[in-house]
């Protein structure tokens, strides 16, 4: 399953309202640690369908960013039950990638 590329109009809908996990990424065009994260979490979307993977470009969604206190990237969080879980700031590997899912 690919990346879906989401806005701050699909937010609610597809994260918050989600029956199952989904791993949200905060990431920019011009962040070169968020360019090479993608390729991991594309082989962890196709590997794990039982967890949605989005991203959300934090230069077009600044409003989404601020109120889940994103201040640096790559910032992965993970939602469950419309809630945050979990999150990771930075560049990880795949295994940490599959780790962090549980």
């Amino acid at each position: 399953m690919a990346i879906r590329e989401i806005n701050h109009a699909d937010f609610e809908e597809v994260v918050l309202k989600s029956n199952k996990p989904v791993l949200v990424d905060f990431n920019a065009t011009w962040c070169g640690p968020c360019q090479m994260l993608k390729p991991a979490l594309e082989e962890v979307a196709a590997e794990r369908p039982d967890v949605e993977i989005v991203g959300i470009d934090i230069d077009q969604n600044s409003e989404l960013a601020e109120e889940y206190d994103v201040f640096s990237i790559p910032c992965l969080v993970l939602f469950k039950d419309g809630a945050e879980a979990d999150r990771s700031v930075g560049l990880v590997p795949k295994e940490q990638l599959l780790a962090f899912l549980g």
